[in-house]
């Protein structure tokens, strides 16, 4: 049961026995003593079970990185013969590091931090180096590895 239900059945419990107290039409020498007295104790509950409510709980929103733009197509043009002829060069996408299972943002950040700004920095590096840099264990930075290795096209 959360502390601030119980604090606060406490303080209806006080505020009862200060109505009980008053409703009383029996004179007692310490009558005044006991509805201050309990009415206060009400109050003070009331604040110990507001500070010790459940907060609520806010999730940090990440801004989310705009996105990279990929390069566009090298267009290069060849005269022949007085014909224009056009080829286009296709670069491979950049693969993220986000696209690699078990890596997310925060680990991707961390990569990056480290020198592996993509899949084939990864699929190139050591497994011990990296290891020691973000002190996580070797096998799980091998299955990285691999992983990338597979993405890249790179066995």
């Amino acid at each position: 049961m959360r502390s601030d239900y119980v604090l606060y059945t406490a303080a209806i419990i006080s505020f009862i026995i200060t109505g009980i107290v008053l409703v009383c039409q029996i004179e007692q020498p310490y009558k005044g003593l006991w509805i201050v007295t309990t009415a206060v104790l009400g109050l003070l509950f009331v604040g110990l079970g507001y500070s010790q409510r459940a907060k609520p709980q806010v999730k940090a929103v990440e801004p989310t990185p705009a996105p990279t733009p990929q390069p566009a197509p090298a267009v290069t043009e060849v005269v022949v013969e007085e014909k224009l002829v056009t080829t286009t060069e296709i670069t491979p996408p950049i693969l993220e590091l986000t696209q690699v299972k078990g890596i997310k943002e925060k680990r991707a950040g961390q990569l990056k931090a480290v020198g592996i700004n993509s899949v084939e920095d990864l699929a190139k590096a050591s497994a011990e180096d990296l290891a020691a840099k973000l002190k996580i264990s070797p096998k799980i930075i091998e299955r990285w590895i691999e992983e990338a290795k597979k993405l890249s096209g790179k066995s």
